[in-house]
C-alpha cells in the first residue's frame, strides 16, 4: 500500500494552514485541555505536553485485545480519515502509519474502554501510544514491546508537531474498522445459509416453487427477490429439487392422505422471506460504514479550503452503533433459521427420511449428530441474549461532557462475537447436512453449487458410523467457512 501524492498534499495542506491559524488564537484541542477542561488555557511550551498526556492517559483499555485484522482495519480507517485533509496533521505521521500497516505491524488494542462518542477514545489512544513508540505490538505473530518494532522495522515513532494525540483519538475508526470487517463476513453468512437451504431442500426433495420467480416477485423486497434469484440458478442442474405440477397438478391424486409434504416446513420454503430482510440490513450497513469510512470524523475539523476551523461532533457514532445492533440481530435470526433447520434434519419424525440424529451407526449404541447438536443450540441462545441492542444503553460520563453516546464499539464488538457464534451453528448444520446427503446416497444428484460446498465440508468432516469427538472437525469446518471468499465463489452467477 502507497500514500498518493494527491494524499500526502492534502494532509500536507491542512497541517500548514493549522499552524498558521493557530496563531494567536485559542483553539480548543491546541491550546487548551480537553472534555470538560476545555476552559484551562495551555501554554505554548506545554503544548506539546499536552498531546502527549492526552494519549498516555486514555490508553486504558481493558477486555480481550483486537486481533491482528481488527486493528488493521481500524489502523486503515484512522489513516484514511487523515489524508482526506481535515485533521491537521504533519505528514509524517500518515506516512509512519502506511509503514507499520505495511509491515504487518499493529499497536496492541483493547476491547473494552470506548463510549463511541468522543470518537473511540480508548482504542485509538492505544493506537496513538503505539505510533509514539510506546506500549506494546502485534507483530509477526508475537505481542512485543513497541521500541523492538521500531528497531527492527528501522522506523522512528512519531514526534508530535501539533494536534495529533488529539487527530488519532478523535473519531470512529474503531467501530468503523471492526464494523467493516462485521459486514464482509456476515455477507458471506447470508450466502453460506442460502446455499445451506439450497442443500436441505435437495435432501428433501422438495418442490422447487418455494423460490421460483412468479411466487417471490410478487413480493417488492429487494432481498427476497435476491435470494429467490440465487437459489433457482444454483440449483438450476440438481436432479433432486422436484416440480410441483410434475407431482400434483399434471396427474390425478386419488390418495386421502398423501405421504409426501405438500408444503415443507418454513425453514425450508419460506428462506427467501427470511434471509431476503437479512441480505437488505447486510447491504444497508454496508453502506452505512463505506459513507462513514470515506467521511471526516475529526473534531475540530481544520478546513483549509475554507480557512477555518469548526467545531461540532463529527466523531459521534450513532450510525456505524445502530447499524451494528440492526447486523447482530439480522445475524441471530440467520443463526436460528440454521438451528432450526439442524433439528429438522436430526428429527425423523420431521424429515421422514433419515434414522434419528443422522445416526449412519447402529441406533441405540451410536449417537450420530445428537451430540453436535447442542453446542448448535446453545451458541444459537447466546446470539439472542447478545442481541440486545447497545445503541439505546448510553450512560453519560466524562463529567457528563459526554451525556450522550453512542457505545458504538461495543455493538461492533457484540456483533463481531455474534457473527463468529453464527459460523459455528452453521458448521454443525453443514456436517450434519453431508451426513444426511451420504446415508441417502444422493451426492451424485445435487447440483453443482451445492456439490461443491459439500467436497468442501467433506474435505475436512469425515463421514462417519462410529461415534468420534467431532469438535477438531467442527473447527475445521468452521475455519473454512469463514475463510472463504464464498461471494466471490459465485459471483459470476448470482
Amino acid at each position: 500500500m502507497n500514500l498518493t501524492a494527491s494524499a500526502v498534499k492534502e494532509a500536507t495542506r491542512s497541517y500548514e494552514f493549522l499552524k498558521t491559524f493557530s496563531q494567536d488564537k485559542l483553539i480548543y484541542g491546541i491550546n487548551t485541555g480537553f472534555g470538560p477542561m476545555a476552559q484551562y488555557r495551555i501554554n505554548d511550551e506545554d503544548k506539546k505536553s499536552l498531546q502527549y498526556n492526552l494519549i498516555r492517559s486514555h490508553a486504558s483499555g481493558m477486555g480481550e485485545k483486537l486481533n491482528s485484522l481488527q486493528s488493521r482495519a481500524m489502523m486503515l480507517a484512522r489513516l484514511h480519515t487523515l489524508v482526506l485533509g481535515y485533521s491537521g496533521v504533519h505528514p509524517d505521521l500518515v506516512q509512519l502509519m502506511t509503514d507499520l500497516i505495511n509491515h504487518e505491524a499493529y499497536p496492541v488494542i483493547y476491547a473494552h474502554g470506548g463510549v463511541g462518542a468522543s470518537g473511540d477514545l480508548v482504542q485509538l489512544a492505544h493506537l496513538a501510544l503505539g505510533l509514539i513508540g510506546e506500549g506494546m505490538f502485534l507483530y509477526q505473530g508475537d505481542i512485543v514491546p513497541a521500541q523492538d518494532v521500531y528497531q527492527q522495522l528501522g522506523l522512528k515513532p512519531l514526534d508530535i508537531n501539533g494536534r495529533e494525540g488529539l487527530a488519532l483519538m478523535n473519531g470512529t475508526s474503531s467501530m468503523t474498522g471492526i464494523g467493516g470487517i462485521n459486514v464482509i463476513r456476515a455477507h458471506r453468512l447470508v450466502v453460506w445459509s442460502m446455499l445451506l437451504s439450497l442443500m436441505v431442500n435437495e435432501m428433501m426433495e422438495a418442490y422447487d416453487d418455494h423460490f421460483s420467480a412468479e411466487l417471490n416477485n410478487v413480493k417488492k423486497h429487494n432481498g427476497q427477490r435476491a435470494v429467490a434469484e440465487w437459489m433457482r440458478i444454483l440449483g438450476d442442474d440438481s436432479r433432486l429439487m422436484r416440480k410441483r405440477h410434475e407431482h400434483l397438478y399434471d396427474k390425478k391424486v386419488t390418495e386421502t392422505v398423501v405421504e409426501d409434504k405438500v408444503q415443507e416446513y418454513y425453514s425450508l420454503r419460506c428462506v427467501p422471506q427470511i434471509l431476503g430482510p437479512i441480505f437488505d440490513t447486510v447491504l444497508n450497513a454496508e453502506k452505512v460504514i463505506v459513507d462513514e469510512l470515506n467521511s471526516v470524523n475529526d473534531n475540530p475539523v481544520v478546513d483549509y479550503k475554507n480557512q477555518n476551523i469548526f467545531h461540532g461532533g463529527n466523531f459521534h457514532g450513532d450510525y456505524v452503533a445502530l447499524e451494528m445492533d440492526k447486523l447482530k440481530i439480522v445475524v441471530t435470526k440467520l443463526s436460528m433459521l440454521s438451528e432450526r433447520q439442524l433439528n429438522f434434519l436430526l428429527n425423523p419424525a420431521l424429515n421422514k427420511k433419515l434414522p434419528a440424529f443422522a445416526n449412519a451407526g447402529r441406533l441405540g449404541l451410536n449417537f450420530g449428530i445428537q451430540g453436535m447438536q447442542y453446542p448448535a443450540t446453545s451458541t444459537t441462545a447466546e446470539n439472542q441474549t447478545l442481541s440486545n441492542p447497545v445503541y439505546i444503553h448510553s450512560i453519560p460520563n466524562n463529567n457528563d461532557n459526554q451525556d450522550i453516546v453512542s457505545m458504538g464499539t461495543n455493538a461492533a464488538m457484540l456483533c463481531a462475537r455474534v457473527i463468529d457464534n453464527t459460523y459455528e451453528v452453521l458448521a454443525v448444520e453443514a456436517a450434519a447436512l453431508v451426513q444426511a446427503i451420504d446415508i441417502r446416497g444422493i451426492a451424485d444428484r445435487l447440483a453443482p453449487a451445492t456439490r461443491w460446498m459439500y467436497d468442501g465440508v467433506r474435505n475436512h468432516f469425515p463421514f462417519f458410523k462410529e461415534d468420534f469427538s467431532a469438535s477438531s472437525h467442527l473447527q475445521a469446518v468452521k475455519t473454512w467457512m469463514k475463510d472463504t471468499d464464498i461471494v466471490a465463489q459465485f459471483k459470476k452467477k448470482i
